[in-house]
């Protein structure tokens, strides 16, 4: 499981066709893609299915893990290899119970949460927002690089992602202070070169 560069990305966060985005980064080296469709401007019903089974040929094909985040209901018809969740989303139990092979990630962003969460039952955290982020409006407020640190101390054997805000300025500050990964969206989704831009993640 590599989560160097984790791509997220649903139809609402891109400018232009999600496939030749998702094309572009695969080649450009991403290494993990989480298909979010989500929040407005989103596709619904039949068109979210079909984007997300173009979107999970490209994967399959290039050998890239593909995740499906909250929307559990995607997991089976995409044959998704792992979904992540939020702390309001279902819980990590009632999942690996549902889901026992495939691989769980985690939000995480306090210290609460994380007294509150099975954390051994998970495959991987998702740390963040590390940065201020616009690409959710509800967002927590950031928790700065120092959250990774705090859980890379606390649990040294667990796959850490950062998440949030993160760019190509900023992503190495977040490898270095402990995560395996860094998560992004618009950094991506919108940057003008994706080839550079993830080459530079």
């Amino acid at each position: 499981m590599n989560l160097r560069k984790y791509l997220i990305m649903g139809s609402q966060n891109c400018d232009r066709d999600p496939a030749f985005i998702l094309e572009l980064a695969i080649k450009a080296g991403i290494t993990a893609f989480q298909f979010r469709e989500k929040g407005a401007g989103s596709l619904k019903g039949n068109d979210k299915l079909e984007l997300g089974y173009k979107l999970r040929k490209i994967c399959a094909h290039h050998k890239i893990a593909f995740f499906v985040n909250d929307d559990i209901d995607l997991a089976e018809p995409l044959g998704a290899d792992g979904i992540h969740v939020g702390q309001d989303d279902v819980s990590v139990e009632k999942l690996r119970a549902r889901f026992p092979k495939k691989i769980i990630g985690l939000s995480v962003s306090n210290p609460t949460e994380v007294s509150n969460s099975p954390i051994q039952m998970a495959n991987y955290l998702g740390a963040g927002p590390i940065f201020n982020t616009s690409t959710k409006p509800d967002a927590k407020s950031a928790v700065g690089v120092e959250w990774i640190t705090t859980l890379r101390n606390q649990f040294p054997s667990i796959p850490i992602v950062g998440i949030g805000g993160i760019t190509t300025q900023n992503a190495a500050s977040v490898i270095n202070a402990g995560a395996d990964g860094v998560a992004v969206i618009s950094a991506v989704t919108q940057a003008n070169d994706i080839t550079t831009a993830v080459q530079r993640l």
